[in-house]
């Protein structure tokens, strides 16, 4: 059991923050949690959930005297959250975010914190694709990955609070830098996001062709892009805007094996082919072997399910 935190400020509390929340109260990893968002209707949410013990519409007032304070906003907002509450922060203050890119966000967090408080940037690789603070749950990192990218020279200590918050709430922690991240998260999450979008777009222009059949006959494929395709459309655009040189490196990668296929196709090559989806088959079965997956298809329903 990790130590308990004294004072937990959430900044933001959409799925990922009314998540950590409902866990960090779950598991007794915080004394005191203050919630605090922009919106009057999302924070009067927040408090009919009993998502913590002090609400407030401010960012510098919920980070007064929090001992670790997490932004959970959109990509592009983190820095003027931390110009907001620089000023307020205590000495050894620890300051976390969720970001899914992280060389962009440290490069807007650094600036605005004072030399006395220390900041652990993190990302929850969890998530579903509702949002809203009624959305949240307090197993969602559970035997998910968390990875931490501590500047150089991030203090020790704390970068052992946030690894042992993290493993409080369920997660399996991992360390590596910004750029690595985010060259990686590129591939496993921004990139499939993109082409999700894509081609739930594409199929919406063709339903008005189709007289309704592309919504009538969806198979289990192209449900399962429309629920990566719902995700919350402000996080998404703020990642593709902040992570552009990784995201552009893997979609040129992409494109490059996209006309491969599509020699293969023209052309009849069916080894290739085969070769192709064999070794995907096998990449598919190694992601339930670690544990980050099930066997059982659900069709996203299992997921609504639970978050309801």
């Amino acid at each position: 059991m990790p130590e308990k935190i004294k004072r937990l400020a959430l900044i933001g509390i959409g799925l990922i923050g009314s998540s950590i929340a409902r866990g960090a109260c779950e598991y007794g990893l915080a004394e005191e949690i203050v919630v605090q968002t922009r919106r009057p209707e999302t924070l009067e949410a927040a408090e009919r959930l009993g998502l913590g013990d002090r609400y407030t519409l401010s960012a510098a007032e919920a980070a007064e005297g929090a001992d670790l304070v997490i932004a959970s906003v959109p990509v592009g907002a983190y820095g003027a959250v931390a110009e907001e509450i620089g000023p307020v922060l205590k000495p050894g203050a620890i300051v976390s975010d969720v970001g899914s890119v992280k060389a962009a966000v440290i490069r807007q967090v650094t600036p605005f914190l004072p030399e006395h408080a220390h900041f652990v940037p993190a990302h929850p690789v969890a998530g579903t694709e509702y949002s809203g603070p009624e959305a949240g749950f307090a197993d969602l990192f559970r035997s998910r990955w968390c990875i931490l990218t501590p500047p150089e020279g991030t203090d020790a200590a704390a970068l052992a609070s946030v690894r042992a918050f993290w493993e409080g709430l369920g997660s399996n922690v991992e360390t590596m830098t910004p750029e690595h991240h985010d060259m990686v998260l590129a591939i496993t999450s921004h990139v499939p996001h993109l082409i999700a979008y894509n081609i739930v777009g594409t199929a919406a222009d063709l339903e008005a062709v189709t007289e309704s059949e592309v919504m009538k006959f969806a198979a289990g494929g192209f449900r399962d892009f429309t629920r990566i395709a719902a995700s919350d459309p402000t996080m998404w655009r703020d990642v593709f805007l902040n992570n552009k040189e990784a995201v552009l490196e893997m979609l040129g990668r992409f494109n490059e094996d996209l006309s491969a296929l599509q020699r293969a196709i023209r052309w009849g090559d069916g080894d290739a082919l085969f070769e192709l989806f064999n070794r995907t088959r096998a990449i598919r079965r190694g992601i339930i072997a670690a544990g980050q997956e099930t066997a059982e298809p659900d069709f996203g329903r299992a997921a609504a399910a639970k978050t309801v």
